[in-house]
């Protein structure tokens, strides 16, 4: 099982600093709902799918605003699609 967590940049926050930690909260949520999601529907898809099917998830559980706004760190999401596919095959 696969639990991501996020953090944000508190350089990129400015005076949204205290929102940090809610926010943080907020996105790790819906990334690991969206992470259970496509691990239970996996169906062979490779890497690179199952990346963009998590991104798509995560930002459907998510407020459009933010969905918006999020910028996921590519390597990372790689990294979180490559283990459901290691562990599902």
């Amino acid at each position: 099982m696969v639990n991501p967590q996020v953090r944000l940049d508190s350089t990129s926050l400015g005076a949204a600093e205290k929102l940090r930690g809610p926010l943080e909260d907020q996105l790790t949520s819906a990334l690991n709902v969206a992470v259970d999601k496509v691990d239970d529907q996996y169906d062979g898809e490779d890497a690179g799918q199952v990346a963009d099917d998590i991104l798509e998830h995560t930002k459907a559980g998510l407020h459009s605003d933010i969905a918006a706004a999020v910028v996921p760190d590519e390597d990372q999401l790689r990294s979180v699609a490559e283990t459901i596919v290691r562990d599902n095959t």
